[in-house]
């Protein structure tokens, strides 16, 4: 049995060929503005969540790099995980007269005033990774195919676990994204798709009975903000409450390594060791604190997600927009915001284990060997 996906997925097209579709793309229709950008002066705003988390720093530099070796003006703003500073520093980019902003929102569901100001000078809103709900005024939308995030994730801990052919029962434990992030729901959706049958007829269970009814709950065990000390304390509670008389502990889902990392550190405070009895914990992101637990045995595998090809993908986006041309988009991808399809660009995520960390993280160079201390 599987579960539809969440609402907020595109509407046409299944998950079979979207590395093809990807890597094709075609072409969207540029929405009808008025606004005449000098390719020699042209601005991009960059509105960024906060800094406290590896991933949104990366996104902002390596966006803004790919931007800058285009030749354009660029103002990168990192809003501290608050809403309010998130809308007037956009605010502030409209004021300064950008001609395309680019937003990783914090809620995407509370922008739709401030990108309608954007519109409504004939700006380009570009949402970044998590879509902006709710509003006519985003144009488009670059993301990893984020459903399949989270079925990486659930097929990492059957794999792991060899749940296909052991009968179990299999202990879980499970934690959901930030409740204001669209993309959390996407993410518990993919992963849902995989465990759920597994759930359904016992073979897993999860002690403490933090189970959602269904993938649309997902909320009620999601981590607000992505936090790693509420992932922690959370955890802490968990395994105090249900694990304490020995009861072994299988496997964590973690949708990311924020909230892994705090979740990891709960585990080792109880006492678990790696190689015995350390459950198989997921991620995504591949933050440097995660891949060395990776290579410690404290973590099983993470998504990587590579934000270099992310900002490329962003920077090529706009440069089509400043050149009055029609950025391409993947055919059949287009997400639903509530009030229109977004045309969107797909990129693959990939699910790496320990095995893989050479290969992919290094050999690529998103880490040195010596930074990971190979």
């Amino acid at each position: 049995m599987s579960v539809p996906r969440p609402t907020r997925r595109r509407l046409l097209g299944g998950a079979g060929g979207l590395a093809a579709l990807a890597l094709a793309g075609c072409v969207a229709e540029r929405p009808t503005t008025e606004r005449q950008i000098d390719p020699e002066n042209a601005y991009v705003g960059i509105s960024m969540p906060t800094k406290s988390l590896e991933r949104w720093n990366r996104d902002g530099a390596n966006l803004e790099k790919e931007l800058q070796a285009l030749g354009y003006r660029t103002t990168l703003q990192y809003a501290d995980n608050r809403t309010d500073q998130q809308i007037s520093q956009i605010q502030n980019m409209v004021t300064g007269d950008v001609d395309i902003v680019v937003i990783a929102s914090i809620d995407g569901t509370v922008l739709g005033p401030v990108i309608e100001q954007a519109a409504a000078k004939g700006i380009t809103v570009i949402a970044y990774d998590r879509l902006i709900e709710g509003s006519e005024a985003v144009d488009y939308y670059v993301t990893f195919d984020n459903f399949r995030v989270g079925q990486m994730q659930g097929e990492a801990i059957v794999e792991a676990l060899g749940m296909e052919s052991e009968p179990g029962p299999f202990h879980l434990e499970l934690f959901a994204g930030s409740p204001d992030d669209p993309n959390a729901a996407q993410f518990f959706g993919g992963t849902w798709d995989v465990l759920e049958p597994y759930f359904a007829d016992g073979r897993a269970i999860s002690p403490s009975g933090k189970v959602p009814a269904s993938a649309e709950e997902w909320t009620s065990i999601g981590i607000l903000g992505w936090d790693s000390a509420k992932a922690q304390s959370e955890m802490q509670t968990r395994l105090n409450s249900f694990y304490a008389d020995g009861t072994p502990l299988h496997a964590v889902l973690a949708p990311a390594d924020s909230l892994a990392l705090g979740i990891e550190q709960a585990i080792a405070a109880r006492g678990y060791v790696p190689g015995q009895n350390w459950p198989f914990v997921t991620g995504q992101d591949a933050d440097k604190a995660n891949v060395l637990n990776m290579l410690a045995d404290k973590q099983g595998m993470t998504v990587f997600k590579d934000m270099r090809e992310q900002g490329k993908r962003a920077a090529i986006m706009c440069q089509s927009i400043i050149a009055g041309e029609e950025p391409e988009i993947t055919p059949d991808a287009g997400y639903n915001n509530g009030v229109k399809d977004v045309p969107t660009f797909l990129l693959e995520p990939q699910s790496i284990t320990k095995e893989d960390i050479p290969s992919v993280l290094v050999d690529s160079g998103f880490y040195t060997a010596d930074e990971l201390g190979l």
